[in-house]
């Protein structure tokens, strides 16, 4: 399902979840990473909500099979790639982040205003309010950033 290096990001990742080093994610564990990530007022049934989607406590084995399952209907780099090249019509590998903002909320599965900040917040555009897609689908599709 996953390379040996993925396995280890997904590792380095409980290790940083798993506040407490029982060697189980739990709601306090989930409660202390958003709040290092300055998330501070999550609400508990937003947290037993997450720790509801295992099958049971949440070891390294649950966690990974977790993502797998999440992972498993993402599509491919290239079909993503080719939705954000039907607005790029001059191709330069960028996208205005107001006009995928307002797209996002008004066709097909509507993003919330909500998801859409997190987005941005995750992958903020460039000073003129470009969006790279590129490096943008890259991420989706792979986890990390390119060099």
């Amino acid at each position: 399902m996953f390379d040996q290096s993925q396995i280890q990001e997904f590792k380095e990742a409980f290790t940083i979840m798993d506040q407490n080093r029982d060697g189980f994610i739990d709601k306090e564990d989930l409660r202390d990473t958003f709040a290092a990530l300055g998330r501070i007022n999550v609400k508990n049934e937003e947290l037993e909500a997450m720790v509801k989607e295992a099958p049971g406590p949440i070891n390294f084995t649950v966690f990974l099979t977790m993502f797998g399952e999440k992972l498993k209907g993402t599509d491919p780099e290239e079909t993503i790639l080719h939705a954000f090249k039907v607005f790029d019509t001059e191709g330069k590998g960028f996208v205005k982040a107001d006009f995928i903002k307002e797209k996002l909320m008004t066709q097909a599965d509507r993003f919330s205003e909500e998801e859409v900040k997190q987005m941005f917040a995750a992958f903020p555009p460039d000073m003129c309010g470009n969006l790279d897609y590129r490096n943008l689908c890259y991420v989706i599709t792979h986890g990390e950033e390119k060099d």
